[in-house]
């Protein structure tokens, strides 16, 4: 839709050197989710792929998981007094017989790490809402899955390079999904590191993928709660960070069976929970 980006103005000092020129930002609008016809949240984003946000987002809150229970994704026309439409109001509809569990304006509270609550109740509320148990999806043959610290350390790089938008703003969070060979599958940009997964979980949802078994989800930021919710509900086992995680994800982590993985840069990597995937002797020349 061309509105990713946004020029300004700025006063540029350098070294003493003052000047002024037009400099390339990152959009931020809000986007309104509904949900058969009902405002269910409100989220900052960077435009783009909103269908596939929409999407995750709700894979994420356990309402979709499975590409048949989705029926229908549309900007919402006469968003504005003037009947407009702004394409900042997507409305999600269910296939007939999907059963929508209780989900509030609020969202359920296990979905927002700065809600409050935390401990047992939060995890509780992942473990009995979750479609899938995270395992290696090894029932094809393909064996435990598991991962060299040379495999994961080349990996941000990989993620790096794909950043288009970051490039020109650098101001982007991106999350990417890998193959346990190290191979992008996908990755996406976002204003929000909770959007940029979601993006990714959608389009996996739409197009038949969940659950993400064998995968590795990576993000630029930190591993919140939320965010190692969002890989237990997309079934993913491997979820690496480059900087911190929280208590509560770990201990999410370590609930659910995700391997997580933090501080990932260079050959440095801090291992909090799953270490049982991580092969600390394993050929090379996986990488």
């Amino acid at each position: 839709m061309g509105r990713v980006t946004e020029r300004r103005r700025v006063l540029r000092i350098r070294d003493g050197a003052v000047t002024e020129r037009p400099d390339t930002l990152v959009a931020e609008e809000p986007l309104e989710i509904r949900l058969n016809g009902k405002p269910l949240a409100i989220t900052m984003r960077t435009p783009g792929d909103d269908f596939a946000l929409a999407v995750g987002f709700l894979a994420s809150e356990g309402v979709l998981g499975a590409a048949d229970e989705l029926r229908n994704v549309v900007y919402c026309a006469g968003a504005t007094r003037d009947g407009s439409n702004t394409y900042n109001v997507v409305d999600v509809s269910t296939a007939p017989g999907v059963v929508l569990p209780d989900i509030t304006l609020e969202r359920n509270v296990y979905t927002t790490s700065s809600c409050g609550l935390c401990g047992k109740a939060s995890l509780d509320a992942v473990r009995t809402t979750a479609r899938w148990a995270v395992d290696d999806g090894a029932d094809g043959g393909a064996g435990p899955l598991r991962l060299t610290p040379e495999l994961l350390a080349a990996l941000p790089d990989r993620l790096r390079a794909a950043q288009r938008v970051f490039d020109r703003t650098g101001g982007l969070h991106a999350a990417a999904l890998f193959s346990e060979q190290g191979e992008l599958l996908d990755v996406r940009e976002d204003v929000g590191r909770h959007n940029a997964v979601d993006k990714l979980v959608g389009r996996a949802l739409r197009d038949g993928r969940l659950p993400l078994a064998r995968t590795v989800l990576l993000v630029s930021g930190r591993a919140s709660f939320e965010l190692v919710q969002k890989a237990v509900m997309a079934g993913v086992p491997v979820l690496a960070a480059v900087s911190a995680p929280s208590s509560l994800a770990v201990d999410l982590a370590a609930e659910a069976g995700v391997t997580l993985v933090g501080f990932l840069r260079g050959a440095s990597m801090n291992v909090y929970a799953g270490q049982h995937r991580v092969a600390l002797r394993a050929a090379a020349d996986q990488v």
